[in-house]
């Protein structure tokens, strides 16, 4: 059985490091502690790296040390994707102020993986938002279920 294929938001790589958050630091943590021994393979995007560039400069280096540590694989962002994101935006699946956050979920669409791993409820990881980012996707020709969870959902190390 080939492991799930999960793209891993930026979100997700912050909260790594949330002092202010515990119970989402720690299953966090948690996620990050069980991949080696999961059935996931981890992705990420040039979205997630400019999101990270934006951090200041020590929190930047201990995301990029977080990275380096887990070697997610890192896919290429296209024009297929960029329209994607784009219909997400224009049909209210994503808020239109929110086009990274659009960015995020087609680049897991287009690359056909299993779900997107995101802290981000209001916008990523929420039953709503899912309905209507599946709407799009069949609107779009893009067939393949694609879920939208938090680390609590594959933090299980079982």
């Amino acid at each position: 059985m080939r492991p799930l294929h999960l793209y891993v938001e930026t979100s997700v790589w912050n909260f790594y490091f949330a002092d202010d958050a515990p119970e989402k630091r720690d299953a966090t943590i948690a996620f990050f502690d069980c991949l080696p021994a999961s059935p996931y393979e981890i992705f990420v995007s040039p979205v997630v790296s400019t999101e990270i560039a934006k951090a200041e400069p020590e929190k930047r280096q201990r995301l990029g040390e977080l990275l380096e540590r887990h070697s997610p694989v890192s896919l290429e962002f296209t024009e297929e994707m960029a329209e994607l994101a784009r219909q997400y935006l224009a049909h209210g699946a994503i808020p239109p102020g929110k086009p990274e956050d659009a960015m995020h979920v087609a680049c897991a669409t287009v690359s056909e993986l299993d779900a997107v791993i995101s802290w981000n409820m209001k916008h990523i990881a929420n039953l709503r938002r899912q309905e209507r980012i599946q709407a799009v996707n069949m609107l779009n020709g893009y067939h393949k279920p694609l879920s939208l969870i938090t680390p609590m959902e594959v933090s299980s190390c079982e």
